[in-house]
């Protein structure tokens, strides 16, 4: 990969603007309805707010550090307004240990705790929600007194806010509470001009800070009526805003308070092997104050110099990822020094770089291995019912056919399987496959038919209902990487253009393409992305396979370097470079993490990370070699970066070391033991080398030639 040019704006371009190619097949409808949405699409499916338009509404939305739902009724509040909850950590439930690592099985935060609900009298049984302005860190949720009434109050919802902020339309404010007051102190003196502030204390001990201002000179006076119910005198037009005092933050949340965000405008640049990209907040309410927003913990690590000295003392517990740092500003510069600009197809480390030279002997030994592998049937192998195991198969004959061509320096045999390759990858190009994908317009992408021909809403792991795109999506765009790096002239109009909608579908950087959201999996306030789509769910968004995250983030950057989009590149070299320093801090535990729980880290994954929970295990198996493993396939050049030296010398002395992973039986075992070929390439060879190699061994996304390869070239 050559130096990477410097891009003064990553995410300035669209990829294309024009309709998906007539090979996709339009269709107006979609299995799940948009509850409550307003505005033509393309829609989000997959960001946090998901539960504001899928199944009764009122399953918790997590904007961290505090979650919110529609009450609806419901809870020991009776509210039909928002219901606000933060949680602290000694609230966590835990689940068992396990006996070999006493670490807990799970931990998960309590939900439909309803410390504060901003509602208005007007609001009960007919009440309806709506959501407007839906973008990939902010939308808003609008509560109506009845279903296409007028909005009675807007909440504008934004990662990280430090404020719940009601803007109330004319409606009579109500506070409920499901923890009940214990006190209830309106300020003599308001924390400035034109703000009236109430103080609450909850029966559970926390405090909370609710203020009013009103551009429009209305005053907030409220009335308590008994301990779970408080509501204005009067009509209200202007804005409510209720936070949590942690303790010795009061006069850091006065000085906010007036000022909210409504949107966050992502912008980034690429010099070298430096990425900066930057959240800049548009904001409402009193310009002359600057915004509190709450940053997490990889993303204080990164800040630059001066978004540093916005940083306060202020902490909040977040769900899942650690203390929230309160940052009293309304731009956010976060600073990746190091983007692997110069990784490309070859095994690579973070210190020494590409490995490109192997021995004449490890080359001979492995061109025995690739003749028989690059010889098998591509076509048969890759034809499946699933776009995920498909995309799997091209991904591992494409690393074949590279692995021959530029390492083993066998051109010609190379060729003989990429004719191959390509003629099994053009099913998928004509869209010709068993279940060929669709373009929807109801949310805005393209998907699998296969729920619309079976009915299965499970059906290809949910790639219908828009679960696991960037899983699925991403070993293609790999596979086409490969293939236009080895033989540029297969890179075609219709070619590029079919990768290029697959990349439009997971990770569209420009609002000025109207027919994918934007960045529908990559989420860049927590820093990796959620794999979960359009099912409701209590725990909110999850992502089981941290690697096959890294992996549709190298895949961009590689097809973008081959197509010489260096927007695409630098796109895909800044998410690689963010998603390391996410999952060593949420995903992958050394034992010195200081993110996660103590008594959790000890698992060494997070198995699948939730936005409310982190639960070790997987959707389809218990078996420690399924729950590790996931994180670790493919096996890329990326790998070494993702997960550190030192994280996988520590996990596989957990789990693994001293003859264990030798117990282990099928294709896990060869992915257990090419991650070992990260630290310890010598003995990885010699287990893909023995001349007792049961082929069983080997996913059906990997290969021989691959596994020995890198080993090989790390070998030196």
């Amino acid at each position: 990969m050559a130096q990477a040019a410097e891009s003064p704006n990553i995410f300035g371009a669209p990829i294309a603007t024009n309709a998906p190619a007539a090979i996709f097949e339009v269709r107006e409808d979609h299995p799940v309805p948009r509850l409550g949405i307003t505005g033509t699409g393309p829609h989000q499916t997959n960001k946090f707010y998901a539960n504001f338009y899928l199944g009764n509404q009122n399953a918790p939305t997590y904007v961290h550090p505090y979650s919110v739902a529609w009450a609806k009724g419901q809870g020991a509040a009776s509210s039909w307004g928002l219901s606000i909850s933060h949680i602290e950590a000694k609230q966590r439930v835990y689940g068992q240990a396990a006996p070999n690592t006493g670490a807990a099985k799970f931990y998960l935060n309590p939900v439909g705790i309803q410390s504060i609900c901003l509602s208005a009298v007007e609001l009960g049984p007919q009440a309806a929600l709506t959501l407007d302005n839906m973008h990939a860190q902010s939308v808003n949720v609008n509560l109506l007194a009845v279903t296409k009434g007028k909005a009675l109050v807007t909440f504008p919802l934004v990662q990280g806010m430090g404020f719940v902020t009601g803007i109330y339309h004319g409606s009579t404010p109500a506070i409920h509470t499901g923890v009940f007051f214990r006190t209830v102190t309106k300020s003599t003196k308001g924390p400035k001009v034109g703000v009236t502030k109430y103080t609450i204390y909850l029966e559970d001990g926390k405090v909370w800070h609710v203020y009013g201002y009103s551009a429009k000179g209305d005053t907030l006076d409220l009335q308590v009526l008994n301990n779970s119910f408080a509501k204005a005198t009067k009509p209200f037009n202007g804005i409510i805003q209720v936070a949590k005092d942690p303790g010795n933050a009061e006069a850091t949340i006065d000085s906010a308070s007036g000022a909210y965000p409504t949107g966050v405008t992502l912008s980034g640049s690429t010099s070298g092997s430096k990425g900066t990209y930057m959240f800049t907040y548009q904001k409402a309410g009193m310009q002359n104050t600057k915004l509190l927003m709450y940053a997490l913990p990889h993303h204080v690590e990164s800040f630059d110099t001066n978004t540093y000295k916005a940083v306060s003392k202020v902490q909040l517990q977040t769900t899942t990822k650690g203390l929230a740092t309160a940052v009293i500003a309304d731009a956010w510069t976060m600073v990746e020094p190091n983007m692997p600009v110069l990784m490309g197809f070859a095994p690579w480390d973070p210190v020494s770089g590409s490995k490109v030279n192997l021995k004449a002997a490890s080359i001979n030994s492995i061109s025995a291995v690739a003749l028989k592998e690059i010889s098998q049937n591509m076509d048969q192998q890759s034809n499946q019912n699933s776009m995920y195991f498909s995309g799997k198969a091209l991904a591992k004959f494409a690393h074949v056919c590279y692995a021959t061509h530029d390492l083993l320096k066998n051109p010609k045999l190379a060729h003989s399987g990429l004719n191959n390759l390509k003629a099994a990858f053009s099913r998928f190009a004509l869209n010709k496959q068993q279940f060929p994908l669709y373009y929807e317009s109801a949310w805005g992408g393209v998907v699998s038919s296969a729920t619309y021909q079976t009915g299965n809403s499970g059906a290809d792991f949910g790639n219908t209902y828009y679960n696991d795109h960037h899983f699925h999506y991403g070993y293609f765009i790999l596979a086409a990487a490969i293939i236009g790096h080895l033989d540029p002239t297969w890179l075609t109009k219709p070619n590029i253009d079919y990768v290029n909608t697959l990349v439009r579908d997971v990770a569209n950087p420009s609002s000025s393409d109207k027919y994918f959201p934007v960045f529908r999996n990559f989420d860049w306030y927590h820093g990796h992305s959620w794999a979960h789509g359009l099912y409701e769910t209590l725990d909110g968004k999850d992502q089981e396979s941290s690697s096959e995250d890294s992996m549709h983030a190298y895949a961009i950057k590689v097809w973008g370097a081959v197509i010489k989009d260096a927007n695409m590149e630098a796109r895909g070299n800044m998410m690689l470079a963010i998603i390391a320093r996410s999952l060593s801090q949420y995903y992958l535990y050394t034992s010195d993490n200081k993110v996660q729980p103590s008594n959790f880290i000890g698992n060494r994954v997070a198995g699948i990370l939730f936005e409310n929970k982190c639960d070790h295990t997987t959707y389809f198996g218990t078996n420690i070699e399924y729950i590790q493993g996931i994180h670790m396939l493919p096996l890329l050049p990326s790998t070494k970066l993702t997960r550190p030296n030192r994280f996988v010398q520590q996990e596989w002395a957990t789990y693994f070391d001293k003859g264990r992973a030798d117990k282990i039986d099928g294709g896990w075992k060869g992915i257990l033991f090419g991650n070992l070929a990260t630290v310890d390439p010598k003995t990885a060879w010699a287990f893909f080398t023995a001349k007792d190699f049961n082929p069983s061994w080997l996913d059906g996304g990997a290969s021989l030639t691959w596994y020995q390869t890198y080993a090989a070239a790390l070998m030196g």
